[in-house]
This record gives structure tokens, sequence and C-alpha cells, in this order.
């Protein structure tokens, strides 16, 4: 079975590091959206199943690469933004980010670093390429995964609402795992619970 990382919004490929590492034994594939540098999309070679993260989940859900059999959706979802019946984040929070991006888009990302609790230092930054995904956070909604989904959300998730985790990827064939006190960045935090509940999805001993 064939991996495919799909890191999410102000990151780029190295924040798979910790979790790639530990799932060496299979084949994988790690994409980068091209946030700090060259962007590099990968394929995933035959059948696969979709490691995302945060927006990761989003764009691979706006387009499933041939051979997709399942997502691991880590803090994913498929709508990002509230609406009526969406406990999401709150648009008035994004359209704030949005503005400030405009003015000073380095300040506004080392923030968002910093929420999730990650590193802020970062290279050279391609910014109308992480306004455009920003907007999209915004405004877009993905399809539902058209597979099975494992969703695995961190309780303690300084980004995500409560309420936004325990809905996402409702009307797909979705298992919820929870990551007790884990963040935004479990790949990260926690890579070892991430590589158990994979190898888990696709039957594997841990």
């Amino acid at each position: 079975m064939n991996l495919l990382f799909v890191h999410g919004w102000g990151f780029d490929r190295s924040f798979w590091q910790p979790l790639a590492a530990l799932l060496a034994d299979l084949p994988q594939a790690i994409d980068d959206r091209g946030y700090f540098g060259t962007p590099e999309a990968v394929s995933s070679g035959g059948p696969c199943i979709a490691v995302t993260h945060s927006f990761g989940t989003m764009r691979v859900l706006a387009a499933p690469p041939a051979g997709l059999v399942g997502v691991l959706a880590i803090n994913g979802f498929a709508r990002f933004a509230a609406s009526p019946d969406y406990p999401g984040v709150p648009p008035r929070v994004i359209d704030r980010m949005l503005r400030r991006f405009d003015e000073a888009p380095r300040a506004v990302l080392s923030e968002f670093r910093r929420q999730c609790g990650g590193d802020a230092d970062f290279g050279e930054i391609d910014a109308a390429l992480l306004h455009e995904d920003l907007s999209r956070l915004r405004h877009d909604e993905a399809p539902l995964p058209p597979v099975p989904v494992v969703s695995l959300q961190g309780t303690r998730d300084p980004l995500l609402p409560e309420a936004m985790r325990a809905q996402v990827f409702e009307g797909a064939a979705v298992r919820r795992v929870d990551c007790a006190d884990g963040g935004h960045l479990l790949p990260r935090e926690a890579p070892e619970f991430c590589a158990a509940v994979l190898r888990d999805m696709i039957g594997m001993p841990a």
C-alpha cells in the first residue's frame, strides 16, 4: 500500500519527517504545495492511502489521486469556515487574517504557526499562493471523501472547535479517533500515535 502525504496551510514537506520516518517500511510519496520554494506534486503510483494534515485534507478531497482507497485525515476537515449548519472556525477570524495578510504576510504566518504550536521560523514565502489558499479556507467546501476515512483529532486542538471536530465528514464512511491532549500538529506532536492509527487502518501490526 502506498502512502501519499499532503501537508496543510503554512507548512511544507518537511512537516512529515517524524511520521514518515516511522513508516519507512511502506512506499511513500510526499507532496509540497510550494509555499516556501518549488512545488512538488506527486502521484500515488497505485492504490494509496492519503495521509493528510489540516488544509491538506481539503486539497486531496478537491482532487482525489488515482488509486485512492482511504484517507487518514489528521486534524483534517472538508470545510474550515463556519456556516449556519456547520460549527467551523468563525468567518470573521479568517477575514481578519486575510486583511492583515495583505499588509504583513510574514507576521500573519508566524502568528498562525505559533498558535498551532509550531516553529515560527521559515524562509522566503510565496505570499500570493498562501493568500490564495487562505481564501480557499474561508470560502471553499471540499466534497466528502469518496472512500473510507479515519478522522484523527487532538482533544486540545487550539485551532479547530470541539463541535467542528465532532462533525467533520458527517455523511461519509468515517471512523473517529481522538488523541488525548493532542493539539493541531499531531504528526509532529504524537507521530507514534499517528503511525499506530495508520497501521491499524491498513491492517498492519504497530
